[in-house]
């Protein structure tokens, strides 16, 4: 059993896995982003905008929780590839790290953009510095400075360990973000944004934003996938296995 486990640490046998994988994973993040879309947009009309049409902008939240939560939940990810590979010198961990980080760094981004266009209608400006939307700004400085970091060192080995303990560091972010949305005194924490009330959510809406944030992993899963098999190509391009691969694809 060990010996089967530990067989997909090797970058030339997940490199296969991971191709026969993605093209599932992609179905899933579309099938289940497109149903869940579909829900929040038109099965949810009463609980969201009722009678009064300036309210419709609560869709966004769709978007913008299941992207919030993928931001801290892929940092976590980034972070414990890059434990592993600086606790058992595993290249496939450290290929992993590097390449869950654009994926989460985007979901960063869309959290805070989707979050700006809440802001506006809802508090009157498109930015605050707040806890809460400022520790998620630094998350994605975090995600930018990992990538920046590895990308400006030469020696891949050496931009892996230097770029793995950037990201361990900053895993000190998720619990404060975590900690801001969920305070529950709100004089420690004063804030626009709101705090997080999942158990006050309608069921029909939980429905669309669970689905829609089951759907971002899906698409977390494929996008990492497609990226570390670039990765595995690039750094093994002088290995036979490389060679053979490429040549049963009809690269060569």
């Amino acid at each position: 059993m060990k010996r089967h486990w530990f067989h997909f640490s090797a970058p030339s046998t997940f490199y296969s896995l991971a191709g026969r994988m993605t093209p599932w994973f992609l179905a899933l993040a579309v099938i289940t982003g497109l149903i869940s879309l579909y829900w929040g947009f038109f099965e949810t009309p009463d609980r969201l905008g009722g009678s009064n049409p300036q309210k419709e902008y609560y869709r966004i939240i769709f978007v913008h929780v299941g992207s919030a939560w993928m931001s801290m939940w892929l940092y976590v990810v980034v972070a414990g590839w890059s434990a592993l590979g600086l606790v058992f010198n595993t290249r496939l961990s450290y290929m992993m790290a590097v390449s869950v980080a654009p994926t989460g760094a985007i979901f960063t981004f869309l959290a805070l953009f989707t979050g700006a266009f809440w802001g506006k209608p809802s508090w009157g400006t498109w930015w605050d510095w707040d806890p809460r939307l400022t520790s998620e700004l630094v998350l994605f400085f975090l995600y930018v400075g990992y990538l920046a970091l590895h990308s400006a060192i030469d020696d891949a080995r050496r931009a892996d360990r230097a770029a793995a303990l950037l990201a361990i560091v900053g895993l000190v972010m998720v619990p404060v973000i975590f900690w801001s949305i969920n305070c529950p005194d709100p004089n420690q924490c004063a804030a626009l944004h709101q705090r997080s009330s999942m158990s006050d959510i309608d069921g029909n809406i939980l429905f669309g934003m669970l689905g829609l944030t089951f759907a971002f992993w899906m698409y977390s899963f494929a996008t990492s996938f497609m990226r570390v098999r670039s990765i595995i190509l690039e750094r093994e391009a002088d290995t036979t296995w490389v060679a053979e691969q490429l040549q049963k694809e009809g690269v060569r």
